[in-house]
C-alpha cells in the first residue's frame, strides 16, 4: 500500500500555471524602461570609458559617443583585495553626486557612520569642495554598528525604503557588500541578487564595494564577493595591485623596482559598450582615485621615445 504522506494524490501537485504578467513584447518593454544617460563620478579619467551607440545623422552610419559617466540605473559591483582603492573610489562618488545636490545613501558596513562620514570629508577637501555646504545630502545607514541591519535583510530593506520614501535619493552605495554575508557565502549569490533587485525596484545608482580574499586572482571578476556575483549586477570595476620586483615589470609598467602599481579595468557592462582594456590606476597622496593610461598606450610612448632619441 502506498503511503500518501510521501507521495500525494495526484490532484495535490502544483500545476503549471501561465505567468501572463510576466510577458512583455518589445515595444511595452522599451516604453517602461528609463533612459540610458552617464552620471559623472568624480574619479579623473573614468567617465570617459562608456559608449552609447548611434547612427550619424548625415552618414547613416554608426557612431561610437562618449556616455560621460557610468550609466544611470546601473548596479557596480566594485571589487579587488585590500588596498586598491576602492572605498576611495565609492567615497569620491558620493562626494561628487552630493556636491551636485544629488541625495545620496551610503550604507556603511566595515566602519561605523562617524568614521565614514570623516573620509567623505577629506575626500571632498582633496577635490577642493566644501563639505558643509552638502553634507546634508548624504545620508548615512550605519550596518557597521548595528547588528539587526548587518545581520538581517527584512530591517535592512525595510530601512533603506524608509529612508528612499523619506529623502528621495537616486544613488546607493554599500561598502561592502561582502560584510553583509561574512561566514556565509554560499548565499552571497542570493543576497546580492535581492540587494539588485531591490536596486532596480527603487531606480537606484547603485556601487556594491566588493572585498575578494588575498588568494583570488586580482584581476578576475569571477571571485568578486564569494561566488560568481559578478554574474547578477550591470557592471563589474575590477581594481588591483602588483609590487614592482624586477626590470621587466618596471620596463612593462614605465615604473622603478620597488613601486607599487595599481590596476583598473572593466568587466562587461549590460547597459552600454565600453573600454575593454587594462589601465593603470593612481591613488594620489592626497587620497583620491586616478584612472590612467592603458598599458598599450605606455608602451607606446615608451617605443616613441626611443625612436626620437635614435633619430
Amino acid at each position: 500500500m502506498v503511503d500518501k504522506k510521501f507521495f500525494p494524490p495526484e490532484e495535490e501537485y502544483h500545476k503549471p500555471q501561465v505567468v501572463k504578467e510576466a510577458i512583455w513584447l518589445g515595444k511595452e518593454a522599451i516604453e517602461k524602461a528609463p533612459k540610458i544617460e552617464g552620471v559623472p563620478t568624480g574619479i579623473e579619467g573614468l567617465d570617459e570609458l562608456f559608449y552609447k551607440a548611434e547612427i550619424d545623422p548625415k552618414t547613416g552610419k554608426v557612431i561610437k559617443k562618449s556616455l560621460g559617466g557610468i550609466p544611470r540605473y546601473s548596479v557596480i559591483n566594485l571589487t579587488g583585495v585590500s588596498d586598491t582603492g576602492k572605498s576611495l573610489m565609492a567615497e569620491q562618488f558620493t562626494v561628487k553626486q552630493a556636491s551636485r545636490g544629488e541625495k545620496v545613501v551610503f550604507v556603511t558596513v566595515e566602519s561605523p557612520a562617524p568614521f565614514v562620514a570623516i573620509g567623505l570629508k577629506e575626500r571632498a577637501t582633496a577635490m577642493g569642495l566644501k563639505f558643509e555646504e552638502f553634507e546634508n545630502n548624504i545620508i548615512l545607514i550605519d550596518a557597521s554598528s548595528n547588528h539587526k541591519l548587518r545581520n538581517n535583510l527584512p530591517d535592512m530593506f525595510e530601512t533603506l525604503a524608509y529612508v528612499y520614501r523619506t529623502y528621495k535619493p537616486k544613488f546607493t552605495i554599500i561598502d561592502s557588500i561582502t560584510g553583509l554575508f561574512e561566514a556565509k557565502e554560499m548565499l552571497a549569490r542570493q543576497i546580492v541578487r535581492q540587494f539588485f533587485n531591490f536596486m532596480k525596484k527603487w531606480y537606484q545608482t547603485a556601487i556594491f564595494v566588493s572585498q575578494k580574499r588575498s588568494g583570488h586572482e586580482e584581476l578576475s571578476a569571477e571571485a568578486a564577493g564569494g561566488y560568481a556575483v559578478s554574474h547578477i549586477v550591470d557592471c563589474t570595476f575590477v581594481v588591483a595591485k602588483e609590487l614592482v620586483i624586477n626590470p621587466y615589470q618596471a620596463r612593462l609598467y614605465g615604473a622603478e623596482i620597488g613601486d607599487l602599481v595599481r590596476f583598473f579595468r572593466i568587466d562587461g557592462c549590460r547597459l552600454c559598450g565600453h573600454d575593454t582594456k587594462l589601465h593603470l590606476m593612481e591613488i594620489t597622496e592626497l587620497g583620491l582615485v586616478k584612472i590612467g593610461p592603458t598599458l598599450a598606450e605606455i608602451r607606446k610612448r615608451k617605443y616613441q621615445r626611443k625612436d626620437l632619441k635614435e633619430d
